[in-house]
């Protein structure tokens, strides 16, 4: 059994829930058919099993360190991520001309969801280079992309995303680096750059740094900021690393999970000349820095969702083979111990983490498709409203499964008693590495205030009405099954609560009011999006079930998924209309909490 994938759970989704055969059809993917597809996730679960797995508690318990000026950390972070470069994933997602393989974001997230799962600190490397290189893509010039883009694709260049500095984290209008126009048409970047994941690392040739800064004399706050790559060592004529660009290494960050990752304070330009290169046009950096972020924050979800995937296939097993106490009914102490699972408890905490985990991996992998129809799809009304979706959701699938996957980690722990506590096991691990998905690329406060402030307000809530109608669809289709019709109907008076409360906060002209409880409104739609989820899983397992040549193992497979959503349907859903009532009433106790309450 694997503790990184479930491949049975992922046909499902992929094929079955998601039906992505009908993405296989486009040209743009007609290298990759079903059996292309296996094959591949075959190879990424053997290097993940086999390369990344079995160094995770190692470079979870020796931080990388500087030694003489350079950053050393384990041998074998180099050589498993020079196995991912050899089997192409980097290159995984991008178009055939520049070097790719050309495969549905949908493959590249599951592929790149093994590899988190086996081991998320070295898997981030990975992450923020195909990130960085997607943007230097989308933005960058015919010259930059030719000289950079393909070493990263290679797995040769990593690359990093520099936004916050120490006086400037969220607040990105208060950044204070500056680049400085020469007459070469290049620019001197002078700064510090704060919190850099992968920002300095021996294990690549070149590392390309996406830096936002400021161009002296260009308009105040975010209006002003312009987007940079910048090279740790600048390019040769003949496209090989050369000599250093000036970007000091001022100091690692230690933190309490992903620790294999190196986190770096950086300074630009603090001993000679830091060359950067414009992208794009003038002070629009935050525009493109959010193409590389929305990125950036589902791959987050989705890491939070394989971390919590973990947990949840060691404490099943543990819960499945540990025997501990009797049931209730047995009140004879000379009878055998009982496996755990036995407990209904135990059985609580298994479905808590099971609902969380598959129910956000189906959103997060819903998303990836939504991707890949955006890049198949003509310019057209169909297009328009598939990015205007994936937009609405998109702080959705950041922020959802960074909060209730984190839970389900906890409940992973608990199941495995003092032994979840230990490093014997790797969920206390799992726990800590997932806590920051809380805060990467955007904390769960201001997902809610992107939400609420720009996508629900910013179409005064056309996107969400006609997504609350394509939900509704599948409760009337849910209503005619009979074992889910009170599932059905649950999800629809969630709807109904989500419709009147939009409505009341939308109809609430002051900005302060109508935003104070916006985290509580995204995570009670967030609910309502997975419960969602959760019916259209349950759809598709009864009319599995209705089938009379299926095996033993696919029935059971089948009455899980009924029975979770069952689970999520009457345990969790109904928080969202406790939340929903609360923003509903415009309640204002945390925005009137006098400051004076909480210490000098």
């Amino acid at each position: 059994m694997s503790m990184i994938v479930d491949r049975r759970e992922l046909d499902f989704v992929l094929f079955e829930f998601l039906g992505v055969e009908r993405l296989l059809g486009h040209p743009r993917f007609q290298a990759y058919d079903r059996a292309a597809i296996q094959q591949m996730l075959d190879v990424g679960q053997k290097i993940a099993e086999q390369k990344f797995l079995p160094i995770a508690a190692e470079v979870d318990a020796n931080e990388p360190v500087i030694v003489d000026g350079r950053i050393k950390v384990p041998a074998g972070v180099g050589a498993a991520l020079s196995d991912y470069a050899q089997a192409g994933f980097f290159a995984l997602p991008f178009a055939e001309d520049i070097g790719g393989l050309q495969a549905p974001w949908f493959l590249h997230t599951v592929i790149t969801g093994m590899f988190s799962c086996a081991n998320t600190a070295v898997s981030n490397y990975a992450f923020l280079t195909v990130a960085a290189a997607n943007l230097l893509n989308a933005f960058g010039s015919d010259a930059l992309r030719q000289t950079f883009l393909r070493p990263m694709l290679e797995g040769r260049w990593f690359g990093t995303m520099c936004l916050s500095e120490p006086q400037a984290g969220s607040s990105l209008g208060d950044i204070t680096t500056t680049a400085t126009e020469g007459a070469d048409g290049l620019y001197r970047i002078r700064g510090s750059k704060m919190w850099i994941s992968g920002g300095d690392q021996e294990i690549s040739e070149n590392i390309v740094h996406m830096v936002l800064a400021k161009i002296p004399g260009g308009p105040a706050g975010t209006k002003g900021i312009s987007l940079f790559l910048v090279p740790k060592r600048r390019v040769n004529p003949d496209g090989t690393a050369g000599a250093s660009n000036n970007i000091a290494l001022a100091g690692l960050n230690h933190k309490m999970g992903q620790r294999g990752t190196t986190n770096c304070l950086l300074n630009f330009g603090e001993e000679g000349e830091c060359l950067g290169f414009l992208i794009g046009e003038r002070h629009r950096g935050i525009e493109y820095m959010f193409h590389m972020m929305n990125e950036a924050r589902i791959g987050v979800g989705h890491a939070s969702t394989m971390a919590a995937l973990g947990g949840f296939l060691h404490s099943a097993e543990y819960a499945r083979t540990r025997t501990q106490g009797r049931r209730p009914d047995q009140k004879n102490q000379a009878s055998p111990q009982v496996p755990i699972v036995e407990h209904a408890d135990i059985r609580r905490m298994l479905l808590a983490q099971k609902a969380a985990t598959e129910g956000a991996q189906a959103l997060c992998l819903y998303c990836a498709t939504l991707v890949d129809e955006l890049a198949t799809l003509e310019n057209g009304e169909g297009k328009e409203w598939k990015r205007s979706l994936l937009g609405l959701l998109t702080p959705v699938v950041k922020s959802w499964p960074s909060e209730h996957c984190l839970e389900a980690n906890k409940w992973a722990i608990q199941i495995l008693g003092g032994y979840g506590y230990t490093r014997d096991f790797p969920l206390e691990r799992f726990y800590r590495d997932n806590r920051l998905n809380h805060i990467h690329e955007g904390t769960f406060g201001i997902q809610g205030m992107d939400l609420l402030g720009r996508k629900v307000a910013g179409d005064r809530g056309e996107t969400l009405e006609r997504f609350a109608g394509t939900m509704r669809e599948t409760v009337a289709a849910a209503l005619a099954v009979e074992r889910l019709e009170p599932d059905a109907r649950q999800l629809g008076d969630c709807l109904d609560a989500l419709t009147q409360t939009t409505r009341a906060l939308l109809a609430c002209e002051d900005p302060l009011l109508r935003l104070a409880n916006a985290t509580i409104y995204l995570d009670a739609f967030g609910h309502i999006v997975v419960g969602w989820i959760w019916l259209q899983q349950a759809l598709a397992a009864a009319d599995a079930l209705a089938r009379n040549d299926l095996s033993d193992a696919d029935r059971s497979f089948y009455e899980g998924k009924i029975v979770t959503a069952r689970y999520f349907s009457r345990y969790e859903l109904p928080h969202s209309i406790t939340r929903l009532a609360l923003c509903q009433s415009l309640e204002t106790t945390c925005l009137d909490a006098p400051v004076e309450i909480f210490g000098a």
